[in-house]
């Protein structure tokens, strides 16, 4: 989809369709109030008749309204002024991309869209997204990206960044939704190496034999059973100064989660594709910090294995050497994605990070505690978690905070190796899971960000199709930004 800019008035670009967006009690302004003036009052008229309304992310379809030269105007409401941030951020994002999606439902070639006062880069992404579903293996598709999206503004700037912003999101969103049999370890590193490549970053990735002599034993451990050989990828970004220390970014990269000997049930694995979603999103961060220039240094750290069922298969019981040289106790071997992040971890803090910030699709008791949109979030640095809730509020993220008090590491204890890697009940299993990861993140300021709600969907939204969401990619590039 090609994004360009327009100084078309509203009443007047031809086009397949075009998008505006009205307050809720307040008085229409910009491309609103020009169209009820070509139209002759009608589109107050039908507001003050309930036909349209203002209510946040509500979508009326006006036909060939007269003295318009669109085809079809899209109006979508955007709820009351006060209740959103005074910049708008999030909102820009949601209400933009509801109005790009509800007409991708069919192919249409020029789409104007007028953002009267909404932030133009998050607009700009949340059109990207809307028009991509997660239907990438259907012969029709039931969102179909326009051919030109028209933004009425003079900010180029803006608009670029919002299409590498889209761009990356969209990125995170396909590799999150294509299936375990096309993504897994090695295919994701090729990947890697391609994006790095166009966007302007390096990459190594290190294979079974590389982990080995590292001395990656939890890592080679989830993954084993599998005929997908595991991998690290490792990237790296050096915008900054030679002597500042890179801000690490650590993902949770299980193309599939079977839940190995402690095996899943069918529904419960049928969307395990999802469980790269954390290293995903550092890929997709990653490229956008780049394609930005962002003056900055990062490394992205994806720690990519596929945790399945064979004869060699890790189980409970087993004690597993980990890189740092702790030894860990297999309790479950459900709980792989810990295994996988405490190696991993240790490798990002031996290549010099500053601070870490790891995501994962780790707990489901993570939903249980903050349900689908809001990311727990979990650290030993309270600077740097203000620093992570200032970003992702920014950018109209959700995280919440999750206590880290010490009495949540005697339930990691084990009385055969130094750690388990389960709690001992499945009471406060999200932070349980986070205190095993802080095991491993020396002294370091360190977030960890657990994503298995706001990262994959069962249902759409009205700005977005169900599946993989591209969440906190956004955050983390603001957070990236907060640093310069």
């Amino acid at each position: 989809m090609k994004i360009e800019i327009t100084q078309q008035p509203a009443a007047d670009l031809t086009a397949d369709a075009i998008a505006i967006f009205i307050w809720k009690d307040e008085p229409l302004t910009g491309a609103a109030a020009e169209i009820d003036a070509a139209s002759d009052g009608t589109l107050a008229r039908l507001i003050d008749a309930d036909e349209v309304s203002p209510e946040a992310f509500a979508v009326t379809r006006l036909l060939a309204p007269i003295g318009v030269s669109a085809k079809i105007v899209v109006v979508v409401g955007l709820g009351q002024k006060h209740d959103v941030p005074h910049d708008h951020r999030g909102l820009a994002h949601r209400a933009v991309g509801t109005a790009a999606k509800f007409l991708a439902a069919k192919p249409r070639s020029v789409v104007g869209f007028y953002p009267d006062g909404l932030d133009v880069a998050d607009a700009v992404a949340g059109a990207m997204v809307g028009v991509v579903g997660q239907g990438i293996y259907q012969q029709d598709g039931k969102l179909n990206p326009f051919g030109r999206a028209l933004f009425f503004t003079d900010d180029q700037a803006a608009v670029e960044r919002g299409e590498i912003l889209g761009n990356s999101q969209n990125l995170v969103r396909h590799l999150v939704n294509t299936p375990a049999s096309d993504l897994y370890p090695e295919s994701f590193a090729t990947n890697a190496i391609e994006v790095g490549a166009e966007s302007g970053f390096q990459v190594e990735v290190w294979d079974q034999h590389r982990l080995k002599e590292e001395r990656c034993g939890a890592f080679l451990a989830v993954g084993r059973a599998s005929a997908r050989p595991a991998r690290l990828v490792i990237m790296s970004y050096m915008g900054g100064h030679s002597d500042e220390k890179p801000i690490g970014l650590v993902g949770k990269g299980v193309t599939f989660d079977s839940g190995g000997l402690s095996i899943k049930t069918s529904e419960g694995m049928l969307a395990m594709k999802c469980d790269m979603a954390g290293a995903a999103t550092v890929l997709g961060a990653m490229k956008a910090i780049a394609e930005l220039k962002l003056p900055v240094n990062v490394s992205g750290f994806a720690a990519m294995a596929e945790n399945m069922i064979a004869g060699n298969s890790f189980r409970m019981g087993d004690v597993l050497n980990t890189r740092s040289g702790k030894t860990v106790e297999v309790h479950n071997t459900d709980a792989e994605g810990r295994l996988v992040l405490a190696d991993t971890i240790d490798v990002a803090i031996d290549h010099g990070v500053g601070k870490l910030i790891d995501l994962a699709t780790l707990t489901g008791a993570c939903l249980v505690a903050l349900g689908t949109d809001i990311a727990g979030l979990m650290t030993n640095d309270d600077t740097l978690a203000a620093e992570v809730k200032l970003a992702a509020e920014s950018c109209g993220e959700y995280v919440w905070e999750l206590p880290m008090h010490d009495f949540f590491s005697e339930q990691i204890k084990s009385s055969v190796a130094d750690i388990k890697n389960m709690g001992d009940s499945r009471w406060g299993g999200a932070i349980t899971a986070g205190k095993f990861l802080e095991e491993f993140v020396r002294a370091t300021p360190w977030v960890h960000l657990d994503i298995a709600g706001p990262a994959f969907a069962a249902k759409p939204k009205p700005w977005i199709d169900g599946g993989a969401s591209g969440a906190m990619v956004k955050t983390l590039v603001a957070l990236v930004e907060r640093a310069v």
